[in-house]
C-alpha cells in the first residue's frame, strides 16, 4: 500500500496522479438579473438561476521534475469542452448581468478625486455603457471585446492590469494554476502530496496575517494515507488561500469505505464571528470572503452557492435565492487508507459588491449589496476500469493480506503449543 500511493513512476497511483483519468465536470449556473432598472432606483435585486452549463474538464501534468530532497514540481493544465447534452441551455443564451467592469471599477474609484470620476462618467456615456448588460454565456465565460477596458487603462492606468478580452473564465481554460512543488512520500509517507511550495512561495502575500497567508495541506488532489476522521487541508490558487474541510461521516462509494469531509461554517465567517479569519478582512457579514486583494482590487467576494451557511442578511438582500445543503454544500469522499478521493463536488459562488458611487451617474441610486454573479461545481468520481483497478489493488488485496495474516497467526498458535509440548515430553 505504501509503495503504491507514493509519487513514484513505479507506483499504481502515479498514473492517476499524472493524468487524472477521473471524468471531471464543471457545471456553471448564472444568476440572471430580472429588474436591472429598478435596482438603479434603489430596489432589491431579483435574480433567477440559469443553467447549468456543463463542461467536460481534462487535467494533465507537465514539467514534472523530481528533486533530491524528496519533492516533485509540476504544472497542471486544465482544458474545458462544452457538453450541450448535459446542459440546460447553450453558450448562445443571452443573460442580463451587472456590467462587471463598470460597476466594479466604480467601487474601485470611489475615493479618487471627483474630476476623475466625472471624466469616467462622461466617457461611459460616450461609450453608451450601462450598469447592466445583456451578454451570451459564451461571452461571459470566455471573453468579449469592450472599449471600456482601453478607456479605464487610459484614464486610470493600473486600475485593471489586463488588456484584450474580459471574461470570467478566460484564465481558467487551457491554462495552469501555478507551479506546485509537493512531497513525493519517498522519504516520509506521512508527507506525500503535501505542498512544499507554490510558485516558489511557502506563503502568499494577499492577506493581513501570517496564518491566513500560509500555504497548507496538499494541492487538492490526494492526501497522505491512513487518514484520521478529523480534517483535511488544501491550497486553492483559485481562492488564493488554504482551505480546511472537516470530517462529517463515514460511508461507502462503490464498495470502497470513505470519509466525507465538508466545509465548516467558519470557512467564510468574518473576523468578528471567527477571529482567525480576521486576516481575510476587510469583511462584510459572515458567509462571504473578500477576495479583492488577489483579484486586482475588484470588489469580488467568494461564498457558498445561494449564500448557503451565510448570514441571513445576505440571502434576504436578494430575491430568488434558495440555499440548501443538498444542492449547495461542497464535499469530498476520500478513501482513508490511501488518501485518494473517490467522489467530490467542490461548489463556490462568485459575487460582485455593487453600490451607488457619487460622481458616476451610471450607478444610479443602487443600494450596497453583494450580488451573486454565478456559482459553479467541479465534480468527479472514480468509475469504470479505474475503479476496478483501485478496488483490486488498493482495497481488496490489502484486505486479503490482512485477513491471511490473522489466518497464519491463528495457525501458528497450535504449532507453537505442539512444539512446546513435544520439547517438554522429550525432556
Amino acid at each position: 500500500l505504501l509503495q503504491n500511493v507514493r509519487i513514484d513512476p513505479s507506483s499504481i497511483a502515479f498514473g492517476m496522479w499524472k493524468d487524472i483519468p477521473v471524468p471531471f465536470y464543471l457545471s456553471v449556473h448564472f444568476f440572471e438579473v430580472l429588474n436591472p432598472q429598478e435596482i438603479l432606483q434603489g430596489a432589491k435585486p431579483v435574480v433567477r438561476q440559469r443553467g447549468p452549463y456543463v463542461y467536460r474538464e481534462f487535467r494533465h501534468k507537465t514539467n514534472i521534475t523530481f528533486h533530491d530532497n524528496g519533492t516533485v514540481s509540476f504544472l497542471e493544465y486544465r482544458n474545458l469542452f462544452f457538453r450541450p447534452e448535459l446542459s440546460l441551455g447553450s453558450e448562445d443564451d443571452y443573460i442580463v448581468v451587472p456590467n462587471i467592469l463598470l460597476m466594479g471599477a466604480a467601487v474601485m474609484m470611489e475615493n479618487l478625486p471627483n474630476f476623475v470620476k466625472l471624466l469616467l462618467s462622461g466617457a461611459l456615456a460616450g461609450l453608451k455603457q450601462e450598469a447592466f448588460m445583456n451578454r451570451t454565456v459564451g461571452e461571459l465565460m470566455w471573453g468579449y471585446e469592450d472599449p471600456l477596458i482601453d478607456t479605464l487603462n487610459m484614464l486610470v492606468p493600473g486600475l485593471i492590469p489586463f488588456k484584450g478580452k474580459f471574461g470570467l473564465f478566460v484564465e481558467f481554460n487551457n491554462s495552469h494554476s501555478g507551479l506546485f512543488t509537493v512531497n513525493t512520500g519517498m522519504q516520509d509517507i506521512s508527507r506525500v502530496h503535501m505542498v512544499d511550495s507554490w510558485n516558489g512561495l511557502r506563503k502568499v502575500k494577499y492577506w493581513r496575517t501570517n496564518e491566513c497567508n500560509m500555504i497548507n495541506g496538499t494541492s487538492g488532489e490526494m492526501w497522505p494515507p491512513f487518514m484520521s476522521p478529523t480534517s483535511l487541508e488544501f491550497y486553492s490558487p483559485d481562492a488564493c488561500r488554504s482551505m480546511k474541510l472537516v470530517y462529517e461521516q463515514s460511508g461507502e462509494f462503490a464498495g470502497v469505505p470513505t470519509y466525507r469531509f465538508v466545509a465548516p461554517k467558519t470557512l467564510f465567517a468574518n473576523g468578528t464571528d471567527y477571529p482567525p479569519n480576521e486576516g481575510f478582512c476587510p469583511c462584510l457579514q459572515s458567509g462571504v470572503q473578500n477576495v479583492s486583494s488577489c483579484r486586482f482590487n475588484a470588489p469580488m467576494f467568494l461564498s457558498h452557492p445561494h449564500f448557503y451557511n451565510a448570514d441571513p442578511f445576505l440571502v434576504n438582500a436578494v430575491d430568488g435565492l434558495h440555499p440548501s445543503k443538498e444542492q449547495h454544500a461542497l464535499f469530498l469522499d476520500v478513501h482513508p487508507m490511501t488518501g485518494i478521493p473517490m467522489n467530490c463536488s467542490i461548489k463556490l459562488q462568485l459575487n460582485l459588491y455593487i453600490k451607488q458611487v457619487p460622481g458616476i451617474i451610471q450607478t444610479g441610486k443602487t443600494k450596497p449589496v453583494v450580488l451573486p454573479l454565478l456559482w459553479f461545481a467541479e465534480s468527479g468520481s472514480i468509475e469504470g476500469s479505474v475503479l476496478n483497478q483501485f478496488y483490486t489493488n488498493l482495497v481488496l488485496l490489502p484486505s486479503m493480506l490482512e485477513y491471511l495474516q490473522y489466518i497464519f497467526l491463528g495457525l501458528s498458535i497450535p504449532l507453537i503449543i505442539t512444539a512446546a509440548v513435544l520439547m517438554a515430553t522429550s525432556k
